[in-house]
C-alpha cells in the first residue's frame, strides 16, 4: 500500500461521462468527508474479487461519513456502453456512485494505471493512501479508520473485515498462476504459427502441441484489435485451447448471434464435472459441460480444488461469438496460510 504526504497532492476531479446510481458529485462537494475511490472494469477478475471489500466498507461505514465512488475505465469496448454497466452493477448488487471513465480521463488524472486501484481521499481532499491489485484488505480498512478518526469521529470502529479466501489472508504465499491471456491483434497473444491477420479472418489448425500461457485456435476466427470473433459458417466449429497453472479459470465473452451463443468447454480433455466446474457452466442430458454466452461479461468456467497444471478447451458452433481474454486465479499454498 502506497502512503501519500498529508497535505501534499490533492486529488483530481471526478469528471466523466455518465453517472449510475447517483447524480454527479464533486470532490468539492465532498470536502469533511473521507472518500473512497475505486478504478475498476465489470469484465475484470481481479476487479470482481475485491467488491466483496469495496461494498463491505461502504456498507459498514457510511454511518460514519465515508463515501465510496466506483470509477468505470472500460478495458474493452463493450464496457463503454451505459446499459452494460448499469445492468453489471444490479448483478453485483452495487449501491454506491459509479461514474463512467470512457475517455480515460480520470484514470489519466490520477496516473493510473491497473485495474482495480483504490485510493483514499482525506477530509480536505487530499490524496493519502492507494492500493493497485488486490491484497492489503486489512491495512486498507485500517486507513480508512485512521481517516475517519482524523475527520473527527472518535468512538469505536467495527472489526476489520473477514478474509474472503485463503489467499487474502495477511502473509499468505500463493503460487505462480499462469498470466492473463490476452486476444486481438493490438495486445493478444497465439500459438499458432499463423499469427494474427488484423481485421481479417485466418483458418488455424491446432497440431496439439501447447506451450503454457498461449491461447491456440482452431477453424475460422476473424482477428479484431481486442478480440478474436468465431467466423465460420453455421454448422463449422471452431475452438481455442490452452495450458495454464491455477486454480480458476475465467474468460470474457461475447456473442454477436441474436441467441446466447454456446461454448462447450473441456479440462484434460474430459468434461467439467460438479466438483471442477466454473459458476457459470451448464450440463446438458449427457453430461457436456457448457456456458451460454449472454451478453459481454466475465465467465467462470473452471474452479478446481487445488492448484495445479491443466489443459482447458473449448468448442463453439457459434458464429459472432467472440473471445477477449483468458485470466487464472492462483491460490494460496495451504502449509503457509496463517488464520491469525
Amino acid at each position: 500500500m502506497i502512503n501519500f504526504e498529508k497535505g501534499n497532492i490533492r486529488a483530481p476531479g471526478l469528471f466523466g461521462d455518465f453517472w449510475l446510481n447517483s447524480q454527479p458529485v464533486t470532490l468539492r462537494e465532498l470536502k469533511g468527508s473521507v472518500v473512497l475511490i475505486e478504478f475498476w472494469d465489470y469484465s475484470n477478475v481481479n476487479c470482481l474479487r475485491t467488491q466483496h471489500y469495496i461494498k463491505g466498507w461502504f456498507t459498514r461505514y457510511r454511518e460514519f461519513e465515508l463515501t465510496v465512488i466506483g470509477v468505470h475505465t472500460p478495458q474493452f469496448k463493450f464496457g463503454r456502453d451505459p446499459e452494460n454497466v448499469e445492468n453489471a452493477i444490479r448483478r453485483f448488487g452495487i449501491e454506491y456512485p459509479v461514474v463512467m471513465d470512457n475517455d480515460a480521463i480520470i484514470w489519466t488524472a490520477f496516473s493510473n494505471r491497473i485495474w482495480p486501484t483504490r485510493y483514499l481521499i482525506d477530509k480536505d481532499g487530499f490524496l493519502r493512501f492507494s492500493h493497485p491489485g488486490e491484497g492489503s484488505y486489512d491495512q486498507f480498512e485500517r486507513a480508512i479508520q485512521a481517516l475517519l478518526a482524523e475527520a473527527g469521529y472518535h468512538g469505536v470502529f467495527p472489526d476489520l473485515l473477514l478474509p474472503a479466501r485463503d489467499t487474502d489472508f495477511p502473509g499468505a504465499v500463493c503460487y505462480r498462476s499462469t498470466a492473463e491471456i490476452q486476444l486481438g491483434y493490438v495486445k493478444g497473444t497465439l500459438g499458432n504459427p499463423e499469427g494474427h491477420g488484423p481485421e481479417s479472418t485466418v483458418l488455424y489448425d491446432d497440431q496439439g502441441f501447447h506451450l503454457n500461457g498461449r491461447i491456440y485456435l482452431r477453424g475460422k476466427w476473424y482477428s479484431e484489435r481486442e478480440s478474436v470473433r468465431f467466423d465460420g459458417d453455421s454448422g463449422e466449429e471452431g475452438g481455442a485451447s490452452c495450458t495454464y497453472e491455477a486454480i480458476e479459470v475465467n474468460l470474457v465473452m461475447d456473442s454477436e448471434s441474436d441467441s446466447p451463443g454456446k461454448v462447450f468447454a473441456l479440462q484434460d480433455r474430459r468434461p467439467l464435472t460438479k466438483e471442477n466446474a466454473g459458476l457459470d457452466i451448464k450440463f446438458d442430458d449427457e453430461g457436456l459441460s457448457y456456458v451460454l454466452v449472454d451478453g459481454p461479461r466475465d465467465f467462470n468456467i473452471v474452479c478446481n480444488r487445488e492448484f495445479g497444471e491443466h489443459e482447458i478447451a473449448l468448442t463453439t458452433h457459434t458464429p459472432g461469438l467472440e473471445i477477449f481474454t483468458f485470466s487464472f486465479v492462483t491460490g494460496a499454498i495451504p502449509e503457509l496460510v496463517s488464520l491469525n
